[in-house]
């Protein structure tokens, strides 16, 4: 089950205030781990930051620059290893609910793969909404690989890969999903 599931009581996270690090460097985390505070949704902080992370994939693809796609891709990679560990210490759970830049760097794969596979011949928003929703499913539903990592990688990469490897299999179904749709139409 999804972290959105297993949250439980208070719902609210830690605010970008609260810390037991005074560091320069934790506020920086916190943003990007939050990604820019959409974490702290009351309720569905791993949806909420797959949303967040839409805007961003827009201007990215519109881009019209898979190099930046994969540039920036590797770098939120980075980044959100670096603050999922960061604050997960702050706060005490390695994979807290507030952390969802795993469902951004998730996110990113799970338009890239159909979006560079099919090109002209899908729209844009018909891959950015499937995959938002194949993307939830695998990232709640957590089928095998994503639920071992999930249970056994309790670090920082964990909690990123777990996503990365939910954003592949989205990816991958939101690409036959449109292939087939693009076949039955002609």
């Amino acid at each position: 089950m999804g972290r959105e599931g297993r949250r439980g009581g208070d719902q609210s996270g830690p605010s970008m205030t609260e810390s037991a690090d005074k560091s320069l460097g934790y506020p920086v985390a916190v943003v990007i781990a939050s990604w820019f505070g959409s974490g702290f949704a009351p309720t569905a902080p791993g949806t909420a930051g797959s949303l967040a992370a839409l805007p961003m994939i827009w201007v990215l693809f519109y881009s019209n620059s898979p190099w930046l796609v994969v540039a920036v891709t590797m770098f939120l990679f980075v980044a959100g290893i670096w603050a999922a560990g960061v604050v997960g210490q702050s706060w005490g759970k390695v994979d807290h609910g507030s952390i969802v830049i795993d469902e951004v760097v998730g996110m990113v794969l799970a338009v890239s793969l159909p979006f560079y596979l099919l090109g002209q011949w899908v729209d844009m928003l018909a891959v950015a909404c499937l995959s938002f929703i194949t993307f939830r499913c695998f990232d709640i539903v957590k089928p095998w690989p994503v639920s071992l990592i999930d249970r056994r990688v309790k670090n920082p990469v964990g909690v990123m890969l777990d996503d990365i490897v939910a954003g592949l299999y989205a990816g991958a179904l939101t690409t036959v999903l449109l292939l087939a749709g693009i076949i039955i139409s002609l």
